[in-house]
Parts: structure tokens; sequence; C-alpha cells
């Protein structure tokens, strides 16, 4: 398992950041992000220590921007001096390539073990958790939208990552992911159960605001 004192490291100094991101990217993405990495590599035979590492900062640089999130979470592992005390500097480069890696637009494979594993964990595909994050998202970043311009939005999303021809790509055959996409990918054709869901998240989600 992971050395307690990464572990108090880790918890201090790195995943208290993600309590500043939007609703979508916050402690508790992270956390599953971390506890299933773990489970990812230890099913695959990889160091434990390195996937727990490499999903925690895996997000980091959204304190940066969006679209540079992946390079800039890279930037804050390599410059981290802390990872020394308990990593190589093959390791620590490693690890940097895996964050760089996770990004789900990314055209090419994950140069290494651990950037498949982050980018796995982080491609938690759970129908109705996808659907609540977008939601989440939109509302976060894009306030303007009214509930219809939310939906077409999310519509748009769905079509441009999940479907048929979308740009996700799953890197690890062991995971279940694959299973549960198809279910999605059922969803975004009925739309029907796709929009009832979208308006339970979305009065959901504005009967909290409202709070």
């Amino acid at each position: 398992m992971v050395r307690a004192e990464i572990v108090e490291y880790v918890e201090r100094e790195i995943l208290t950041r993600y309590d500043s991101f939007d609703a979508a990217h916050r402690r508790d993405h992270a956390d599953m992000v971390v506890s299933r990495s773990v489970e990812l590599a230890q099913r695959l035979g990889a160091d434990v220590e390195m996937a727990y590492v490499t999903a925690a900062y895996h997000d980091t640089g959204l304190a940066v921007g969006r679209d540079v999130h992946h390079t800039e979470s890279k930037r804050i592992l390599l410059e981290d001096a802390e990872l020394r005390r308990w990593f190589s500097n093959e390791d620590i480069a490693i690890m940097g390539d895996a964050v760089e890696d996770h990004r789900a637009s990314s055209k090419q494979p994950p140069r290494t073990i651990y950037g498949r594993i982050v980018a796995e964990a982080d491609r938690l595909i759970v129908p109705e958790t996808i659907l609540r994050r977008t939601v989440q998202f939109t509302l976060t970043h894009h306030p303007e939208l009214d509930m219809e311009e939310g939906y077409e939005r999310l519509l748009e999303h769905m079509r441009e990552k999940y479907d048929y021809g979308g740009y996700l790509r799953l890197w690890i055959e062991e995971s279940d992911n694959a299973q549960r996409l198809e279910e999605l990918r059922r969803i975004i054709a009925d739309r029907t159960t796709l929009r009832r869901l979208y308006e339970e998240i979305y009065n959901e989600l504005m009967s909290h605001e409202a709070l």
C-alpha cells in the first residue's frame, strides 16, 4: 500500500486544492480517481504509490485553466520537490507524463501504464454521474444559459465525447467502463430518457442553489 507519510503529505497539500475547483472536479472527484487508480494498479501489478500520486495530481492544473490543465498538472508535479523524498527522478518523470496523458481529448494513447491507469480511473462511466457532472459544469461555467440552452449543451457534449465516433477512448480492457459506456450511449439515443434525466438533475441542482 501507500506509505503513511506520502498519504499525509498528499492529503494535506495536494488534494485540498480541489476544494476550490468547479463542482464537477472537487475533492469527491479527486478521491474517486485516486481510489480507482490504486485499485487498477493493484489489479495490473503496477506500483501503487506511483499510481496514487499520479491520480492525486491529475487535475491540479485546473487552477491555471481547463484547456491547459493537463500540462499544468504535469508542471506542478515535476516542480514539487517534496516528491523527491520518496521517488527517483525517473519515477517522477513517468508520473509527470502520466498526468499529462490522462486528458480524455488526447488523440494519442498514454505513454505508460500509469497514464492508462489514471486516464481509465478518470473516466468512471456511470451514466447518471456523467450527466450530473456535465450539468454541474454548465451551471458553474455558463450561468448565462437557461434550461433549454443547457440541454442543448448537454446534447452537444454527449455527442462529441461519449457517443459513437466521440473522442473518448478507453485504454484498459480489464476495466468495466466499456459496458457502462454502451449503457450511456443507449441513453443518449433515447432522447425521452435523456431529457427526463436532465430535467431531474437540473431541477435538483437549481433547488440547491436557491437554498
